[in-house]
């Protein structure tokens, strides 16, 4: 099986409503090293007016887990990192070292309500940018004024985002209109990471497997390769893409 980077996942224990618990971190762990999943950036969310984890505990908790899938046998590396839900707050906070970026990386990981008109996120991304990261736009297929108009996804690549997708939007999981949008876009090579998002052991598994035979075989191995493993391992040497 040919291998895979999850660079969106909530697998990280107790720390939002992803794994509850370290048995269920292992066992998703588990289904992730079964679907050719080799690293695992762990994106638990950073919210306004939440208790977020600080990125003194997020990297205490990564290596906690990291130590017990070793024990477990479960061949896979983890790395610490943030799902960021963009606010005011944001910039200042990635300024001030609040807020954990993807493998140490430049790169943030960074969600907005599906509401959000593309001004907003446009602005956002201004905002990221200014504090000198680089944004990858989490689940693009989550917010209806860019399903509407898929135009504005080469809008945002060319203000220097990047993009990610979720393996269950592709494959239908999240309706017809998702997925069209979804295949949309990958046609067009606009996608640059397919991830997760991964919650739980059952209906948001972490399963990458299927998709991936989905995209090489519709989209060729090439650029398979890229947005499977290749783009994700250049985030956690801290490369460019």
């Amino acid at each position: 099986m040919q291998a895979s980077v999850d660079i969106h996942c909530h697998i990280m224990p107790g720390v939002d409503d992803g794994s509850r618990d370290m048995d269920t971190s292992l066992k998703m762990l588990e289904i992730a090293a079964r679907d050719g999943i080799t690293d695992v950036i762990l994106t638990p969310h950073h919210k306004p007016l939440h208790h977020n984890v600080s990125v003194e505990r997020n990297k205490i908790y990564t290596k906690r887990l990291q130590e017990a899938i070793d024990n477990a046998g479960i061949n896979i590396r983890l790395y610490s990192g943030n799902e960021i839900y963009y606010s005011d707050e944001t910039q200042r906070e990635l300024e001030e070292g609040k807020i954990c970026t993807l493998a140490d990386s430049e790169y943030v990981l960074v969600e907005f309500h599906p509401t959000n008109p593309y001004s907003a996120i446009c602005n956002a991304v201004y905002q990221i940018q200014g504090a000198g990261f680089i944004p990858i736009i989490a689940h693009v297929e989550r917010y209806s004024d860019i399903v509407e108009h898929p135009a504005y996804v080469e809008e945002l690549i060319d203000k220097g985002c990047y993009i990610q997708i979720n393996a269950l939007s592709v494959m239908g999981k999240y309706g017809f209109g998702i997925k069209l949008f979804a295949k949309k876009i990958l046609k067009n090579r606009l996608v640059h990471f397919v991830a997760t998002d991964a919650h739980d052991i059952k209906k948001r598994a972490p399963h990458m497997a299927d998709c991936r035979a989905y995209i090489q075989r519709k989209y060729g191995k090439d650029y398979a390769d890229r947005i499977f493993y290749d783009n994700a391992m250049s985030v956690i040497r801290g490369e460019i893409l």
